[in-house]
C-alpha cells in the first residue's frame, strides 16, 4: 500500500512537472512582438491632421468617418525604422483606409500634412489591399498590378491579417497569408506608425467604421522572423513608376549607361571624373576646383518648361550644382558651363556657404549668387540623400528641396534683371534669359552622387 502511495505520488509530482514544463514552453512560445495598444486609451499615441472620431470598444481601436475633414491618422508618438508589423482589421466594404508605416508630419511639409509609405486597405473592385502607395508624396509606388495573384486575397466585410515587413530598404506585405507587396525604395528610414480614417466626400453619408485589434510589432531579431515573400520586387531606384508614367515623367539618366549625357564642353562624355557606382552617378573628388577632371556634364537635349527632380549625396565639404537654361557655347576656358544654377553646398562646412552677392544666396538650394533658399530648408545630413526639385512654367521658377518651397522668381522680370546687374553674372548678356537649354551636373572637384534623375515637360 504504501510502495503504491509512493508510486502514486511520484507519477503525481512527475505529471506536475510535465505540466509546468508545458506552461513553461508555452510561454516560451508565445506571440512574439510588443503589443501597441493597451486596449483601454492612446496613450502613447496621437491624432493628426483630420477629425475622424477615434474609441476602444471591446479592446479594438474604432475609427468612423466625419464630414468635412482631411484624411485622419491615430499615429504613434514612437518613431520606428526596421520593423515586423501584424494586425487584423474589418473595413466598411465602401471604404478606403491604409496603414502608415515610416511617415512624418512636420510645419515645413505642407503644413504638418502626414506623409509616407501607407499601406493600403482597398475594399473596391480595384482590389489593391496590401499595395504601398505614398501618402502626401510622390502616389502609387506598388500597385497590386504588380502583383495580380495578391488580388484576391482580401475578404470583404470580414476580418483580414496584415503583416508588414520594413528591414532596411525593403517594405513587403501579406494580406491574410498572401504576398502582397515588396517594394526597394529608400526615400525615408523611419518614422511613426499610423491607423488611417480616409475622407469622405461632401455627398457621402459619415459613420462609416473600420475597426484593428491584435496590433502587435517585433523590433528586435527581425532575422528570426522574417519571411520570404514571393511578389514580384520593384526597385524604384532610377525607375519611374506607373503612376509617374502616366503623369508624363522620363528618365533623364538610365541608372546604367552614360546616353544622353555629354560633357558641357565636348562632344561626348568625359573620359574621366565621372563613374557609375551601385546605380548611382558620381562625380569624383579632384581636389577642390571647378571642372578639376571631367568637368560639368549636359544633356543633349535641350528643355524650356518642365520639373525636375535629382536625388543628390555630397560629401563633407562638397560644392556642387544642377543648372537650367544653360548656354554651353558661353565660357568656353576653364570654369563651369554658364546657367541658372541649383546650389548643392555642405553649409556648415564649405566657405561659400559665407559667400555671394547676397547674404546665403550661396547656400544649398538657392538660386546661386541671386537669391537665398529660405533658411528654415529641410536638409538631411551629409552622407544622407536630398531631393532637388526645380520648375520652370511661363518664366516662373521654383526650387524645392525634400518636397518643400524654398524659393521662387520671376525670369526675365525687372526685379531678376536687377538681381543679375549686381551679381557676377552681369557680363554675360541676356544670362538666364534663354528660351531653352540643356541641363547641367556639375564638376566642382568634389565627391557627389546623383540618382533619380526625372524629367516631365510642362505645357
Amino acid at each position: 500500500m504504501k510502495l503504491r502511495t509512493s508510486i502514486g505520488r511520484a507519477l503525481m509530482v512527475g505529471a506536475i512537472s510535465v505540466s509546468v514544463l508545458a506552461c513553461a514552453q508555452k510561454a516560451e512560445e508565445k506571440e512574439p512582438g510588443t503589443a501597441m495598444f493597451n486596449g483601454k486609451d492612446f496613450s502613447g499615441w496621437s491624432q493628426k491632421n483630420g477629425k475622424a472620431d477615434y474609441e476602444f470598444k471591446d479592446g479594438m481601436v474604432v475609427g468612423t468617418t466625419v464630414s468635412n475633414t482631411p484624411n485622419s491618422f491615430m499615429t504613434s508618438d514612437e518613431v520606428y525604422g526596421d520593423f515586423i508589423l501584424e494586425l487584423d482589421f474589418k473595413a466598411d466594404p465602401s471604404m478606403n483606409s491604409g496603414i502608415q508605416i515610416r511617415s512624418l508630419s512636420t510645419p515645413e511639409y505642407q503644413n504638418n500634412r502626414v506623409h509616407g509609405y501607407q499601406v493600403e486597405i482597398d475594399p473596391s473592385d480595384r482590389a489593391w489591399s496590401g499595395g504601398i502607395y505614398d501618402e502626401g508624396r510622390r502616389g502609387w509606388l506598388y500597385p497590386l498590378t504588380l502583383n495580380p495573384a495578391g488580388q484576391s486575397a482580401y475578404k470583404k466585410d470580414d476580418w483580414n491579417h496584415y503583416r508588414i515587413e520594413a528591414i532596411g530598404d525593403t517594405i513587403q506585405t501579406w494580406v491574410n497569408g498572401v504576398a502582397a507587396a515588396n517594394l526597394v525604395d529608400d526615400m525615408t528610414s523611419e518614422g511613426f506608425i499610423a491607423l488611417q480614417v480616409h475622407a469622405i466626400g461632401k455627398d457621402d453619408e459619415p459613420g462609416k467604421q473600420i475597426m484593428w485589434k491584435n496590433v502587435r510589432i517585433i523590433t528586435d531579431d527581425l532575422d528570426q522572423y522574417n519571411m520570404k515573400s514571393d511578389a514580384p520586387v520593384f526597385n524604384t531606384k532610377n525607375q519611374l513608376t506607373d503612376a509617374e508614367k502616366k503623369d508624363g515623367w522620363k528618365l533623364l539618366w538610365d541608372g546604367k549607361t552614360m546616353n544622353g549625357w555629354r560633357g558641357a564642353k565636348l562632344d561626348k562624355f568625359p573620359e574621366k571624373g565621372w563613374v557609375i557606382e551601385n546605380g548611382n552617378l558620381v562625380v569624383l573628388a579632384s581636389g577642390g576646383a571647378e571642372s578639376a577632371a571631367g568637368g560639368d556634364i549636359v544633356t543633349t537635349a535641350n528643355y524650356s518648361d518642365f520639373d525636375l527632380k535629382v536625388d543628390f549625396k555630397i560629401t563633407k565639404g562638397a560644392n556642387s550644382g544642377i543648372k537650367y537654361f544653360v548656354d554651353p557655347s558661353l565660357n568656353k576656358g576653364e570654369g563651369s558651363a554658364i546657367g541658372l544654377e541649383y546650389q548643392i553646398l555642405d553649409d556648415e562646412n564649405h566657405p561659400d556657404a559665407k559667400l555671394g552677392n547676397h547674404d546665403g544666396s550661396r547656400t544649398v538650394s538657392s538660386l546661386y549668387d541671386l537669391i537665398q533658399a529660405d533658411p528654415n530648408k529641410p536638409i538631411n545630413p551629409i552622407g544622407e540623400w536630398n531631393t532637388a526639385r526645380i520648375v520652370s512654367k511661363n518664366n516662373h521658377i521654383e526650387h524645392w528641396l525634400n518636397g518643400v518651397k524654398v524659393l521662387e522668381y520671376e525670369r526675365k522680370s525687372p526685379e531678376y534683371r536687377k538681381l543679375v546687374s549686381e551679381s557676377k553674372y552681369k557680363k554675360w548678356p541676356n544670362f538666364g534669359e534663354w528660351d531653352e537649354g540643356p541641363i547641367l551636373l556639375q564638376d566642382h572637384g568634389n565627391r557627389v552622387e546623383f540618382k533619380n534623375i526625372k524629367i516631365k515637360t510642362l505645357k
